[in-house]
Protein backbone atom coordinates (compact mmCIF):
# COMPACT_ATOMS: atom_id res chain seq x y z
CA UNK A 1 0.00 0.00 0.00
CA UNK A 2 3.09 2.32 1.32
CA UNK A 3 4.67 1.72 -2.57
CA UNK A 4 0.97 2.82 -4.54
CA UNK A 5 0.81 5.61 -2.24
CA UNK A 6 4.64 7.50 -3.05
CA UNK A 7 3.68 6.51 -7.01
CA UNK A 8 0.70 8.54 -6.56
CA UNK A 9 2.95 11.00 -5.24
CA UNK A 10 5.24 11.07 -7.60
CA UNK A 11 2.88 11.29 -10.21
CA UNK A 12 1.41 14.26 -8.66
CA UNK A 13 4.61 15.87 -8.38
CA UNK A 14 6.28 15.03 -11.97
CA UNK A 15 2.81 17.45 -12.80
CA UNK A 16 4.24 20.24 -10.97
CA UNK A 17 2.23 19.68 -8.08
CA UNK A 18 3.63 19.49 -4.21
CA UNK A 19 2.09 16.10 -2.77
CA UNK A 20 2.92 15.31 1.05
CA UNK A 21 1.24 12.02 3.24
CA UNK A 22 -1.21 14.01 5.42
CA UNK A 23 -3.08 13.02 8.83
CA UNK A 24 -2.93 9.39 11.28
CA UNK A 25 -0.36 7.94 8.70
CA UNK A 26 2.01 10.54 8.75
CA UNK A 27 1.83 10.18 13.05
CA UNK A 28 2.31 6.21 12.39
CA UNK A 29 5.05 6.71 10.37
CA UNK A 30 7.10 9.14 13.01
CA UNK A 31 6.16 6.63 16.04
CA UNK A 32 7.51 3.85 13.46
CA UNK A 33 4.11 2.31 13.59
CA UNK A 34 2.80 0.41 9.89
CA UNK A 35 0.24 2.83 8.73
CA UNK A 36 -3.29 0.95 8.02
CA UNK A 37 -3.71 3.46 5.14
CA UNK A 38 -2.44 6.52 3.74
CA UNK A 39 -4.19 9.81 2.96
CA UNK A 40 -2.28 12.60 0.62
CA UNK A 41 -2.58 16.53 0.40
CA UNK A 42 -1.66 18.39 -2.63
CA UNK A 43 -2.06 21.01 -4.32
CA UNK A 44 -3.38 20.32 -7.63
CA UNK A 45 -7.66 20.88 -7.59
CA UNK A 46 -9.57 17.98 -7.42
CA UNK A 47 -10.35 18.19 -11.37
CA UNK A 48 -6.68 18.30 -11.93
CA UNK A 49 -6.48 15.04 -9.91
CA UNK A 50 -9.44 13.42 -12.16
CA UNK A 51 -7.64 14.17 -14.82
CA UNK A 52 -4.23 12.29 -13.82
CA UNK A 53 -5.46 9.33 -12.55
CA UNK A 54 -7.58 6.85 -14.62
CA UNK A 55 -9.87 5.19 -11.51
CA UNK A 56 -11.42 7.72 -9.10
CA UNK A 57 -14.69 8.75 -7.58
CA UNK A 58 -15.58 12.21 -5.37
CA UNK A 59 -16.83 11.38 -1.85
CA UNK A 60 -16.29 15.09 -0.76
CA UNK A 61 -15.50 16.71 -4.04
CA UNK A 62 -16.90 20.43 -2.67
CA UNK A 63 -14.40 19.92 0.27
CA UNK A 64 -11.44 18.90 -2.31
CA UNK A 65 -11.39 15.45 -1.92
CA UNK A 66 -11.13 12.87 -4.78
CA UNK A 67 -10.48 9.25 -4.22
CA UNK A 68 -7.80 7.56 -6.50
CA UNK A 69 -8.26 3.71 -7.15
CA UNK A 70 -4.82 1.72 -7.26
CA UNK A 71 -5.20 -1.96 -7.55
CA UNK A 72 -6.81 -3.10 -4.69
CA UNK A 73 -6.11 0.28 -2.67
CA UNK A 74 -7.95 2.85 -2.37
CA UNK A 75 -6.16 6.34 -1.40
CA UNK A 76 -8.28 9.95 -0.29
CA UNK A 77 -6.36 13.08 -2.32
CA UNK A 78 -7.58 16.29 -0.56
CA UNK A 79 -6.54 19.55 -1.80
CA UNK A 80 -4.81 21.86 0.75
CA UNK A 81 -7.53 23.53 2.10
CA UNK A 82 -8.96 25.98 4.77
CA UNK A 83 -12.36 25.75 6.10
CA UNK A 84 -15.47 28.69 6.35
CA UNK A 85 -17.91 28.94 9.56
CA UNK A 86 -19.21 24.86 10.34
CA UNK A 87 -22.74 25.53 10.59
CA UNK A 88 -24.03 21.65 11.85
CA UNK A 89 -21.44 21.18 14.39
CA UNK A 90 -19.98 18.63 11.98
CA UNK A 91 -18.81 20.11 8.11
CA UNK A 92 -17.82 24.08 6.91
CA UNK A 93 -20.13 25.59 5.05
CA UNK A 94 -17.59 26.11 2.50
CA UNK A 95 -13.99 25.44 1.67
CA UNK A 96 -11.20 27.58 -0.35
CA UNK A 97 -7.63 26.14 -1.25
CA UNK A 98 -5.08 27.00 0.69
CA UNK A 99 -1.44 26.63 1.80
CA UNK A 100 -0.14 23.24 4.07
CA UNK A 101 0.55 25.79 6.67
CA UNK A 102 -3.48 26.62 6.67
CA UNK A 103 -4.25 23.07 5.70
CA UNK A 104 -2.47 21.73 9.15
CA UNK A 105 -3.93 24.62 11.15
CA UNK A 106 -7.92 23.53 10.37
CA UNK A 107 -7.18 20.10 11.55
CA UNK A 108 -8.40 18.45 15.10
CA UNK A 109 -5.44 17.35 16.83
CA UNK A 110 -1.23 18.18 16.92
CA UNK A 111 -0.54 15.10 16.22
CA UNK A 112 -2.86 14.29 13.07
CA UNK A 113 -1.49 17.87 11.61
CA UNK A 114 1.84 16.89 10.49
CA UNK A 115 2.71 16.25 6.74
CA UNK A 116 5.05 14.25 5.45
CA UNK A 117 7.05 14.40 2.11
CA UNK A 118 7.91 11.20 0.23
CA UNK A 119 10.17 12.39 -1.63
CA UNK A 120 12.41 13.66 1.08
CA UNK A 121 11.46 11.40 3.56
CA UNK A 122 10.88 14.48 6.02
CA UNK A 123 8.32 15.52 8.51
CA UNK A 124 6.65 18.82 7.94
CA UNK A 125 5.32 20.20 11.21
CA UNK A 126 3.55 23.68 11.37
CA UNK A 127 1.95 22.58 14.55
CA UNK A 128 3.50 20.92 17.22
CA UNK A 129 2.58 17.33 16.47
CA UNK A 130 6.15 15.64 16.57
CA UNK A 131 6.43 17.58 20.06
CA UNK A 132 3.12 16.31 21.27
CA UNK A 133 3.52 12.66 20.09
CA UNK A 134 6.93 12.42 22.30
CA UNK A 135 4.94 13.77 25.30
CA UNK A 136 2.13 11.46 24.65
CA UNK A 137 -0.33 14.18 24.62
CA UNK A 138 -3.39 14.88 22.81
CA UNK A 139 -3.89 18.70 22.40
CA UNK A 140 -6.42 20.06 19.96
CA UNK A 141 -5.01 22.77 17.29
CA UNK A 142 -5.17 26.55 17.51
CA UNK A 143 -8.29 26.81 20.37
CA UNK A 144 -9.89 23.97 21.76
CA UNK A 145 -13.37 25.66 22.35
CA UNK A 146 -13.38 26.10 18.64
CA UNK A 147 -12.15 22.79 17.14
CA UNK A 148 -14.93 21.33 19.21
CA UNK A 149 -17.50 23.77 17.94
CA UNK A 150 -16.67 23.28 14.73
CA UNK A 151 -17.05 19.38 14.57
CA UNK A 152 -18.84 17.84 17.90
CA UNK A 153 -17.08 14.50 17.18
CA UNK A 154 -13.36 15.42 17.64
CA UNK A 155 -14.29 15.08 21.42
CA UNK A 156 -14.99 11.01 20.64
CA UNK A 157 -12.44 11.33 18.77
CA UNK A 158 -9.85 12.95 21.08
CA UNK A 159 -11.03 10.02 23.78
CA UNK A 160 -10.82 7.30 21.22
CA UNK A 161 -6.94 8.31 20.53
CA UNK A 162 -6.34 9.03 23.97
CA UNK A 163 -7.79 5.07 24.78
CA UNK A 164 -6.04 3.65 21.64
CA UNK A 165 -2.69 5.12 22.09
CA UNK A 166 -2.55 5.54 25.85
CA UNK A 167 -2.03 9.07 25.89
CA UNK A 168 -2.95 11.83 27.77
CA UNK A 169 -5.56 14.81 26.88
CA UNK A 170 -4.18 17.81 27.60
CA UNK A 171 -5.52 20.18 30.22
CA UNK A 172 -7.59 22.98 27.96
CA UNK A 173 -8.23 20.42 25.30
CA UNK A 174 -9.67 18.31 28.25
CA UNK A 175 -11.73 21.42 29.75
CA UNK A 176 -13.19 22.37 26.17
CA UNK A 177 -14.01 18.93 25.78
CA UNK A 178 -15.94 18.42 29.47
CA UNK A 179 -17.66 22.03 28.83
CA UNK A 180 -19.08 21.32 25.20
CA UNK A 181 -19.87 17.17 26.18
CA UNK A 182 -23.38 17.63 26.41
CA UNK A 183 -23.42 18.68 22.54
CA UNK A 184 -22.19 15.51 21.44
CA UNK A 185 -25.66 14.64 20.11
CA UNK A 186 -25.14 17.35 17.16
CA UNK A 187 -23.37 14.46 15.81
CA UNK A 188 -25.14 11.42 13.53
CA UNK A 189 -25.80 8.45 15.67
CA UNK A 190 -24.10 6.34 13.29
CA UNK A 191 -20.67 8.55 13.51
CA UNK A 192 -20.81 8.27 17.53
CA UNK A 193 -21.76 4.38 17.67
CA UNK A 194 -18.33 3.96 15.23
CA UNK A 195 -16.34 5.65 17.54
CA UNK A 196 -17.59 4.44 20.89
CA UNK A 197 -17.16 0.82 19.46
CA UNK A 198 -13.36 1.64 18.90
CA UNK A 199 -13.23 2.68 21.82
CA UNK A 200 -14.50 -0.18 23.33
CA UNK A 201 -12.75 -2.56 20.84
CA UNK A 202 -9.64 -1.36 22.47
CA UNK A 203 -7.59 -3.31 24.63
CA UNK A 204 -7.44 0.36 26.38
CA UNK A 205 -10.61 0.36 27.28
CA UNK A 206 -11.66 1.05 30.67
CA UNK A 207 -9.56 3.97 29.98
CA UNK A 208 -12.05 4.98 27.07
CA UNK A 209 -14.65 4.24 29.89
CA UNK A 210 -13.17 6.26 31.85
CA UNK A 211 -12.39 8.63 30.05
CA UNK A 212 -15.81 8.87 28.50
CA UNK A 213 -17.81 9.20 31.67
CA UNK A 214 -15.36 11.67 33.19
CA UNK A 215 -16.25 13.88 30.46
CA UNK A 216 -19.72 13.79 30.21
CA UNK A 217 -19.80 11.95 27.03
CA UNK A 218 -21.35 8.78 28.12
CA UNK A 219 -23.98 10.23 30.38
CA UNK A 220 -25.41 12.17 27.34
CA UNK A 221 -24.66 9.44 24.70
CA UNK A 222 -26.27 6.67 26.85
CA UNK A 223 -28.41 8.00 29.73
CA UNK A 224 -29.69 5.06 30.93
CA UNK A 225 -26.18 4.45 32.16
CA UNK A 226 -25.56 6.83 34.69
CA UNK A 227 -28.58 5.78 36.67
CA UNK A 228 -26.17 2.42 37.33
CA UNK A 229 -24.22 4.57 39.49
CA UNK A 230 -25.46 4.34 43.09
CA UNK A 231 -27.48 0.96 42.10
CA UNK A 232 -26.51 -1.45 45.18
CA UNK A 233 -26.04 -4.95 45.15
CA UNK A 234 -26.32 -7.44 47.49
CA UNK A 235 -22.95 -7.62 49.18
CA UNK A 236 -22.15 -11.06 49.80
CA UNK A 237 -22.51 -11.37 46.08
CA UNK A 238 -20.70 -8.31 44.93
CA UNK A 239 -18.60 -6.65 47.41
CA UNK A 240 -16.95 -5.00 44.26
CA UNK A 241 -19.77 -2.25 44.56
CA UNK A 242 -22.52 -1.02 42.94
CA UNK A 243 -23.85 -1.82 39.25
CA UNK A 244 -21.52 0.42 37.36
CA UNK A 245 -18.05 -0.29 39.38
CA UNK A 246 -19.13 -4.22 38.91
CA UNK A 247 -19.23 -3.07 35.10
CA UNK A 248 -16.31 -1.51 34.88
CA UNK A 249 -14.22 -4.35 35.99
CA UNK A 250 -15.98 -6.74 33.82
CA UNK A 251 -14.34 -4.42 30.99
CA UNK A 252 -11.10 -4.82 32.81
CA UNK A 253 -11.44 -8.57 32.84
CA UNK A 254 -12.23 -9.20 29.23
CA UNK A 255 -9.64 -10.48 26.75
CA UNK A 256 -7.65 -8.32 24.66
CA UNK A 257 -9.40 -9.51 21.44
CA UNK A 258 -13.24 -9.34 22.07
CA UNK A 259 -16.05 -8.71 19.75
CA UNK A 260 -18.57 -5.93 19.33
CA UNK A 261 -22.13 -7.65 20.23
CA UNK A 262 -19.79 -9.06 23.78
CA UNK A 263 -18.11 -5.90 25.01
CA UNK A 264 -21.63 -4.02 24.57
CA UNK A 265 -23.34 -7.30 26.41
CA UNK A 266 -20.98 -6.68 29.13
CA UNK A 267 -22.03 -2.51 29.13
CA UNK A 268 -25.22 -3.13 29.24
CA UNK A 269 -26.12 -6.54 30.68
CA UNK A 270 -26.87 -5.02 34.05
CA UNK A 271 -28.49 -2.05 32.54
CA UNK A 272 -32.03 -2.93 33.71
CA UNK A 273 -31.37 -3.06 37.37
CA UNK A 274 -31.70 0.09 38.27
CA UNK A 275 -35.33 0.38 36.86
CA UNK A 276 -36.08 -3.43 38.31
CA UNK A 277 -34.27 -2.81 42.29
CA UNK A 278 -36.71 -3.44 45.15
CA UNK A 279 -36.05 -4.85 48.71
CA UNK A 280 -38.35 -7.99 49.66
CA UNK A 281 -39.12 -8.67 53.04
CA UNK A 282 -36.30 -10.12 54.40
CA UNK A 283 -34.14 -6.63 53.41
CA UNK A 284 -32.40 -8.64 50.79
CA UNK A 285 -31.99 -6.36 47.40
CA UNK A 286 -33.42 -8.10 44.25
CA UNK A 287 -33.63 -6.89 40.39
CA UNK A 288 -37.12 -9.34 39.39
CA UNK A 289 -36.53 -9.56 35.64
CA UNK A 290 -33.71 -6.81 35.24
CA UNK A 291 -32.43 -9.49 31.97
CA UNK A 292 -35.88 -9.45 30.50
CA UNK A 293 -36.20 -5.66 31.24
CA UNK A 294 -32.43 -5.40 30.00
CA UNK A 295 -33.19 -6.53 27.24
CA UNK A 296 -35.10 -4.61 25.87
CA UNK A 297 -33.69 -1.42 26.98
CA UNK A 298 -30.44 -3.01 25.01
CA UNK A 299 -32.85 -3.04 21.85
CA UNK A 300 -33.73 0.29 21.91
CA UNK A 301 -30.14 1.79 22.96
CA UNK A 302 -28.34 -0.06 20.23
CA UNK A 303 -31.46 0.50 18.15
CA UNK A 304 -30.93 4.38 18.81
CA UNK A 305 -27.14 4.05 18.01
CA UNK A 306 -27.58 2.79 14.68
CA UNK A 307 -26.28 -0.94 15.06
CA UNK A 308 -26.52 -3.28 12.29
CA UNK A 309 -29.52 -5.63 13.00
CA UNK A 310 -26.96 -8.87 13.72
CA UNK A 311 -25.21 -6.64 16.49
CA UNK A 312 -28.16 -5.74 17.96
CA UNK A 313 -29.77 -9.17 17.88
CA UNK A 314 -26.43 -11.00 18.97
CA UNK A 315 -26.29 -8.43 22.08
CA UNK A 316 -29.98 -9.00 22.84
CA UNK A 317 -29.67 -12.67 22.99
CA UNK A 318 -26.46 -12.47 25.74
CA UNK A 319 -28.08 -10.20 27.71
CA UNK A 320 -31.51 -11.45 28.23
CA UNK A 321 -29.87 -15.01 28.98
CA UNK A 322 -27.02 -14.04 31.22
CA UNK A 323 -29.34 -15.47 34.02
CA UNK A 324 -29.39 -18.66 32.79
CA UNK A 325 -26.28 -19.56 33.67
CA UNK A 326 -26.63 -19.94 37.00
CA UNK A 327 -29.66 -22.65 36.67
CA UNK A 328 -27.04 -24.98 33.91
CA UNK A 329 -26.23 -28.27 36.63
CA UNK A 330 -29.75 -28.52 36.72
CA UNK A 331 -30.69 -28.90 33.17
CA UNK A 332 -31.85 -32.01 31.68
CA UNK A 333 -29.35 -32.98 28.82
CA UNK A 334 -31.15 -32.27 26.12
CA UNK A 335 -32.13 -28.70 27.38
CA UNK A 336 -28.28 -27.95 28.40
CA UNK A 337 -27.28 -28.88 24.59
CA UNK A 338 -30.01 -26.83 23.40
CA UNK A 339 -28.47 -23.36 25.62
CA UNK A 340 -24.86 -24.63 24.25
CA UNK A 341 -25.93 -24.71 20.47
CA UNK A 342 -26.41 -21.44 20.33
CA UNK A 343 -24.59 -19.05 17.74
CA UNK A 344 -24.01 -16.85 21.21
CA UNK A 345 -23.20 -19.33 23.46
CA UNK A 346 -19.34 -19.32 23.64
CA UNK A 347 -19.42 -15.29 23.95
CA UNK A 348 -22.24 -15.56 26.63
CA UNK A 349 -20.30 -18.09 28.88
CA UNK A 350 -17.11 -15.07 28.50
CA UNK A 351 -20.18 -12.63 29.54
CA UNK A 352 -20.53 -15.27 32.64
CA UNK A 353 -16.48 -15.50 33.50
CA UNK A 354 -16.35 -11.90 33.75
CA UNK A 355 -19.54 -11.35 35.63
CA UNK A 356 -18.15 -14.36 38.29
CA UNK A 357 -14.72 -13.12 38.42
CA UNK A 358 -15.71 -8.75 39.11
CA UNK A 359 -18.34 -9.95 41.71
CA UNK A 360 -18.72 -13.17 44.07
CA UNK A 361 -15.69 -14.82 41.97
CA UNK A 362 -17.12 -18.43 42.15
CA UNK A 363 -16.57 -20.00 38.43
CA UNK A 364 -18.35 -23.61 39.51
CA UNK A 365 -20.73 -23.28 36.56
CA UNK A 366 -18.33 -21.85 34.00
CA UNK A 367 -16.00 -24.64 34.53
CA UNK A 368 -18.98 -27.17 34.67
CA UNK A 369 -19.69 -25.65 31.15
CA UNK A 370 -16.18 -26.36 29.98
CA UNK A 371 -16.32 -29.67 30.58
CA UNK A 372 -19.88 -30.12 28.77
CA UNK A 373 -18.18 -28.52 25.98
CA UNK A 374 -15.14 -30.81 25.48
CA UNK A 375 -17.51 -34.27 26.69
CA UNK A 376 -19.94 -33.00 23.61
CA UNK A 377 -17.14 -31.92 20.88
CA UNK A 378 -16.74 -35.35 19.75
CA UNK A 379 -19.86 -34.71 18.01
CA UNK A 380 -22.55 -32.49 16.68
CA UNK A 381 -23.86 -30.92 19.98
CA UNK A 382 -27.35 -30.82 17.88
CA UNK A 383 -27.15 -33.65 15.75
CA UNK A 384 -28.79 -34.78 12.75
CA UNK A 385 -33.00 -35.40 13.36
CA UNK A 386 -33.75 -39.12 13.10
CA UNK A 387 -37.29 -38.35 12.03
CA UNK A 388 -38.60 -35.61 10.29
CA UNK A 389 -42.21 -34.26 8.72
CA UNK A 390 -42.51 -36.66 6.44
CA UNK A 391 -42.21 -40.06 8.86
CA UNK A 392 -45.23 -38.09 11.26
CA UNK A 393 -47.49 -38.02 7.56
CA UNK A 394 -46.64 -42.05 6.77
CA UNK A 395 -47.08 -42.44 10.65
CA UNK A 396 -50.76 -41.36 10.05
CA UNK A 397 -50.28 -37.87 11.33
CA UNK A 398 -51.78 -34.95 9.89
CA UNK A 399 -49.68 -31.92 9.54
CA UNK A 400 -49.92 -29.31 12.22
CA UNK A 401 -48.72 -27.49 14.72
CA UNK A 402 -48.24 -30.43 16.96
CA UNK A 403 -45.61 -31.70 14.46
CA UNK A 404 -43.28 -28.89 15.89
CA UNK A 405 -43.61 -30.55 19.67
CA UNK A 406 -43.58 -34.27 18.84
CA UNK A 407 -40.35 -33.68 16.40
CA UNK A 408 -39.00 -31.81 19.78
CA UNK A 409 -39.89 -34.78 21.33
CA UNK A 410 -37.67 -36.90 19.82
CA UNK A 411 -34.90 -34.77 19.76
CA UNK A 412 -35.32 -34.24 23.36
CA UNK A 413 -35.10 -38.37 23.54
CA UNK A 414 -32.25 -38.17 20.70
CA UNK A 415 -30.19 -36.15 22.91
CA UNK A 416 -30.17 -37.53 25.94
CA UNK A 417 -29.03 -40.76 24.32
CA UNK A 418 -32.25 -42.95 24.67
CA UNK A 419 -32.85 -42.93 20.87
CA UNK A 420 -29.79 -43.85 18.74
CA UNK A 421 -31.18 -44.62 15.25
CA UNK A 422 -34.10 -43.86 13.18
CA UNK A 423 -35.92 -47.58 13.88
CA UNK A 424 -35.61 -46.34 17.23
CA UNK A 425 -36.73 -43.20 16.85
CA UNK A 426 -39.97 -44.44 14.89
CA UNK A 427 -40.19 -47.53 17.62
CA UNK A 428 -40.29 -44.51 20.25
CA UNK A 429 -42.98 -42.80 18.45
CA UNK A 430 -45.29 -45.65 17.60
CA UNK A 431 -45.19 -46.71 20.93
CA UNK A 432 -45.65 -42.88 23.21
CA UNK A 433 -48.69 -41.89 19.90
CA UNK A 434 -50.41 -45.22 19.66
CA UNK A 435 -49.29 -45.23 16.05
CA UNK A 436 -49.51 -48.53 14.19
CA UNK A 437 -48.88 -47.73 10.60
CA UNK A 438 -45.16 -47.75 9.89
CA UNK A 439 -43.69 -45.83 6.85
CA UNK A 440 -43.46 -48.11 3.95
CA UNK A 441 -40.99 -45.72 2.13
CA UNK A 442 -37.74 -43.32 3.13
CA UNK A 443 -39.75 -40.09 3.61
CA UNK A 444 -38.67 -36.83 1.16
CA UNK A 445 -36.80 -34.79 2.92
CA UNK A 446 -39.19 -31.35 4.12
CA UNK A 447 -38.54 -28.26 2.19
Amino acid sequence: MEMKAREIAARLRERGHVAYFAGGCVRDIVRKVTPKDFDIATDATPEAVQQMFPRTYAVGAHFGVIVVVEGDFQFEVATFRADDAYIDGRHPSAVRYSSPEEDAKRRDFTINGMFYDPATEKVIDFVGGRADLDARLIRAIGEPAERFAEDRLRMLRAVRFATVLEYKIDNRTWEALVASAASINQISAERIREELVRIFLSPNRVRGWDLLDESGLLRAIVPEMETMKGCLQPEQFHPEGDVFEHTRLMLKLLPEQVSAPLVFAVLFHDIGKPVTASVDQTGRIRFNEHDRIGAEMTRAIMERLRFSRAEIDATVEMVRQHMVFKDVPRMRVAKLKRFMARPTFDEELELHRVDCESSHRMLDNYEFLLRKREEFANEPIIPPPLVRGGDLIALGLKPGPKFAEILEAVETRQLEGAVKTREEALEWLKREYSLSTAPDREPRPDR
